[in-house]
């Protein structure tokens, strides 16, 4: 309930500090990752034309995209993939499963970082295909599963996930709920992967 009663004076707080501090709407995180606050309709094109964002991670939960953020029919009426993950703001992580989902459905975009062109040449006049990952402010649920994605695409540690993310975007907040997830998707995945023992077959 106080997620709800906080979302709109919550999400006005963040247009104003977008607009007086060095607080960016969206920060890209690396070639593929962006990691944003909640995209309002009228940033559609830009989102599409500029970064080449193929794919939107929403953690809104429905009540936070009805009046300002395309839905999933929306976004797929200008060719871009999208995924719904819902969390409970402010005092929720998203569940492991969730996590799991995330990080995979990123993976798909990760390809070559260039592309060559039709003669062969490299093409860098745009970025690579893109996913916009957000919530109401790309602070702390989303930042939770790009911690995930990060740590799984580098082997880091939380910490050190959590580190590079501020370095690109310094307001993220993860709070202790968030940390325990970012904890236990560790334990599960990363560790679990570099520890695993090639088979000769």
């Amino acid at each position: 309930m106080f997620a709800r009663v906080t979302f709109y004076p919550s999400l006005f707080y963040n247009v104003i500090m977008e607009k007086v501090s060095t607080r960016r709407w969206f920060d890209r995180i690396d070639e593929t990752v962006i990691l944003g606050a909640l995209p309002f309709r009228g940033m559609t094109k830009e989102l599409i034309t500029e970064e080449n964002v193929k794919a939107v991670i929403s953690m809104n939960e429905d009540y936070e995209l009805k009046l300002f953020s395309n839905n999933g029919e929306e976004w797929k009426k200008h060719g871009v993939q999208f995924l719904q993950l819902p969390t409970v703001d402010i005092f929720e992580a998203p569940c492991q499963e969730m996590l799991q989902l995330g990080v995979d459905f990123i993976k798909q975009f990760r390809k070559s970082e260039n592309k060559a062109s039709s003669d062969g040449n490299i093409d860098t006049s745009k970025p690579r295909e893109s996913v916009y990952v957000h919530c109401k402010a790309g602070r702390t649920r989303s930042a939770t599963l790009v911690g995930c994605y990060l740590m799984m695409k580098h082997g880091w540690t939380p910490e050190a996930a959590v580190d590079y993310m501020r370095s690109k975007r310094q307001h993220i907040l993860i709070h202790t709920a968030q940390w325990v997830a970012l904890k236990t998707f560790y334990e599960k995945n990363v560790v679990k992967e570099s520890t695993k023992i090639p088979l000769n077959i």
